[in-house]
């Protein structure tokens, strides 16, 4: 983390000031994290990545961590940010890896701007809030209920992705979700099944994100997707 350096960057036409973090040197890797979480999400994955010969670039959503506050949230606009954040760093079809919220934005981003990725892996991701457990549904409705929350709404509503769009996506993508997942498994099956290069592995004993935070199971498996694609 010391070798990490902060920056900020205007995305959404001067509208939003992303915080991210750059670490390493070598080909980029964009890192996005998921629902309420930060780049420190990240923080085993970037030293992995960083020691195997890669340079990390990890924002914080719009609304997150250290990045302008909104009042609202919508997948596709953070997907924008995401792309105009490539571009305006001038990163020529880096790798991505995205979390939860960070799948979605990841797809969207792909299906938007085809070939801006090289190659992408994805976690805990789903199309749609009918392929969330319906009880983690049930519980956050009642809550939102009782005390509105953008980012529960965001969940609770979007995105809404046809499966049948995945088929647009011609990179490698890798989808991962631990096996206790509040992501439903014909879900993550429904994603993988519709991607045309699209590679499963379901993490034994874990949830939506234990093999992330403090396991070094997900470093491992994107720099072994990522040089498995010549990257």
């Amino acid at each position: 983390m010391d070798n990490w350096k902060s920056f900020e960057m205007s995305v959404a036409d001067g509208a939003i000031s992303l915080h991210y973090i750059v670490a390493g040197e070598g080909k980029p890797v964009v890192l996005i994290h998921g629902n309420g979480e930060s780049h420190q999400l990240f923080r085993t994955e970037i030293p992995q990545l960083v020691a195997a010969g890669y340079q990390v670039y990890a924002p914080d959503s719009r609304g997150h961590g250290e990045s302008t506050a909104v009042s609202e949230y919508h997948y596709e606009e953070m997907a924008e940010d995401v792309y105009d954040f490539i571009c305006g760093l001038g990163l020529e079809k880096p790798a991505y890896y995205g979390h939860s919220d960070g799948g979605i934005i990841g797809l969207l981003l792909e299906l938007k701007h085809p070939g801006t990725l090289s190659c992408m892996a994805i976690s805990g991701t789903n199309l749609s809030p009918a392929g969330i457990d319906p009880a983690f549904t049930e519980k956050f409705t009642t809550l939102n209920r009782l005390e509105s929350n953008p980012l529960w709404t965001l969940m609770l509503t979007e995105p809404q992705i046809d499966p049948r769009e995945l088929e647009q996506i011609q990179i490698p993508v890798l989808v991962t979700a631990g096996e206790f997942d509040l992501i439903l498994p014909e879900e993550t099956e429904r994603i993988v099944s519709h991607l045309p290069k699209g590679e499963r592995v379901i993490v034994p004993g874990a949830d939506h994100g234990s093999y992330l935070d403090g396991d070094e199971r997900m470093g491992e498996m994107l720099i072994d997707f990522f040089a498995g694609h010549g990257y």
